[in-house]
């Protein structure tokens, strides 16, 4: 059995052929070339302020100079000579000793409240508050106010209605002509001149050679250099530190026992009786029967119809029916239309349709046969040309 292999070619296939794609050189730049002659490198500045000679200013402070004694100092201060330490004694206590020494024996002695205070039986305190019952009225509510009493009802009269104004637009052109417009019509003139002196700058190149009052009055002096003093060791003293204070040493604890209140106990008596809840805001203010007050409304001026309403308005009795004519649908009839004939399904590009032999495309070899290269443009691309078979003439 052979195979054989069915490939079928379009036009896109045919026509449109696949190229080798070669990287586009990138452009070299060019090389800098510096222009030829010097640079004006002058400026307003250096041309109007001139420079001078300026010399270093000599310092004034004179130097540092470390003189070094050899040599002890053996010298004593006005502080320690003047100040001396003294042989300070202990200063004994001026407090009296303590002699009082607490009974033994148990207090039973009584106070003047115990003795003069005598328990008495509590009473209970006659209440006045009033009963809680609202007491009724038999007198009826006066309901009557000033605004019921003194108004008077006024029948109001029928308001003027302005009619309104029909806006009627003039005949006359409008003018958009403004006193601007009207006044400054652009006239052509000169521009002001100026008349500002030229600037002349007065310079002076000479250096300035002279005294001035803060050299003579500041003169250079000798500073001496600053004395070190050494200071004294510290020197711990000797023996033990004592941390008791005349507090600790005079002070002497005592064992007191807690105070027994003098109080006496509570005779409160518990009575059965009801309570009384009168009181006399109760019995001078009784409760009054009271109702809610009405809404107060105006009494109305315009009558209401006696009559049947009639629902007719005016859209309806001025709207004139007519007769609604329908529109003509121009849409066709949604029907299929079927036919005995046979589909034709023939079609331009089965009809014209010619098949080609597929070929390969000569770029894709690195040196395609037949053609000979000619050249490479500046994007890189490369062209042939077709070798033409040479006759010999017999």
């Amino acid at each position: 059995m052979r195979s054989r292999c069915l490939c079928q070619i379009c036009t896109c296939g045919s026509d449109y052929r696949p190229y080798e794609i070669v990287k586009q050189p990138r452009p070299v730049p060019e090389e800098y070339k510096p222009k030829q002659g010097a640079i004006d490198l002058g400026t307003t500045y250096k041309q109007d302020f001139n420079s001078y000679k300026v010399q270093p200013v000599a310092i004034v402070r004179p130097l540092e100079r470390k003189q070094v004694k050899r040599g002890k100092v053996d010298t004593v201060p006005t502080y320690k000579d003047d100040y001396r330490a003294w042989d300070i004694q202990k200063i004994d206590l001026y407090k009296p000793e303590q002699t009082y020494h607490p009974p033994t024996v148990k207090f039973g002695n009584s106070t003047t409240f115990q003795d003069d205070y005598v328990p008495q039986e509590i009473k209970p305190r006659q209440n006045f508050k009033p009963s809680p019952v609202a007491k009724c009225s038999t007198v009826p509510f006066n309901g009557d106010t000033s605004h019921r009493l003194d108004y008077v009802p006024y029948q109001l009269e029928f308001k003027f209605a302005r009619p309104k104004a029909v806006y009627k637009p003039t005949s006359q052109p409008f003018e958009d002509l403004t006193t601007h417009r009207y006044d400054f019509q652009g006239l052509v003139g000169e521009t002001a001149k100026i008349c500002r002196p030229p600037y002349t700058r007065v310079t002076q190149n000479a250096h300035f050679e002279g005294s001035t009052e803060f050299r003579e009055s500041f003169q250079p002096w000798e500073i001496p250099p600053p004395e070190v003093k050494k200071l004294q060791e510290y020197a711990p003293p000797t023996g033990t530190m004592q941390l008791n204070s005349t507090s600790h040493l005079d002070y002497v604890p005592y064992q007191i026992k807690r105070v027994v209140p003098i109080r006496p106990v509570s005779q409160r008596r518990i009575n059965n009786f009801p309570f009384q809840g009168k009181s006399t805001t109760k019995e001078d203010f009784p409760a009054w029967e009271c109702c809610r007050q009405g809404l107060i409304k105006q009494q109305q001026q315009i009558p209401n119809p006696s009559g049947k309403f009639d629902g007719w308005s005016t859209f309806r009795s001025h709207y004139v029916p007519h007769e609604l004519v329908l529109t003509e649908s121009c849409k066709p009839a949604h029907a299929l239309f079927k036919s005995s004939a046979p589909f034709d399904d023939t079609t331009m590009y089965s009809i014209e349709y010619t098949p080609k032999k597929q070929e390969t495309c000569p770029a894709s070899y690195p040196s395609p046969p037949g053609y000979i290269f000619e050249n490479t443009n500046s994007r890189g691309h490369k062209f042939f040309r077709k070798i033409t078979p040479t006759v010999e003439a017999f």
